[in-house]
């Protein structure tokens, strides 16, 4: 049996760099709806003041860099079958790590409802 190739020995596929993309857009677009929404996310009518927060929670700024991490080290746990917890900190980045967890699925196991 040969060693696996550490994560950083080889390049990406078409298709992992696809995969990996879409996760992090995917996980912005629930991000910044989380942030700012409270009606329309899926923008099915023109976006109106009232569909907005009047008071945000979270951060835009930290989110697309914690979303990117996690979308990469995802494929490092599937590719090598690691144990990994994913710490950040509290706040601002929280609607990122909701995100992020809802598409791959452990939000749902944990939160049903």
């Amino acid at each position: 049996m040969t060693e696996p190739k550490a994560a950083s020995e080889r390049r990406l596929t078409d298709q992992e760099l696809h995969d990996i993309d879409a996760h992090w857009r995917a996980a912005n677009y629930l991000t910044i709806g989380q942030i700012y929404l409270l009606d329309n996310p899926l923008l099915r009518e023109p976006l109106r003041l009232d569909h907005v927060k009047p008071r945000l929670l979270g951060h835009w700024g930290t989110s697309p860099g914690l979303s990117f991490i996690y979308a990469h080290l995802n494929r490092v746990i599937r590719l090598r079958d690691a144990n990994v917890i994913y710490i950040c900190g509290p706040g601002h980045g929280g609607p990122a790590m909701v995100a992020n967890t809802y598409l791959e699925g452990t939000y749902s196991e944990l939160n049903p409802d």
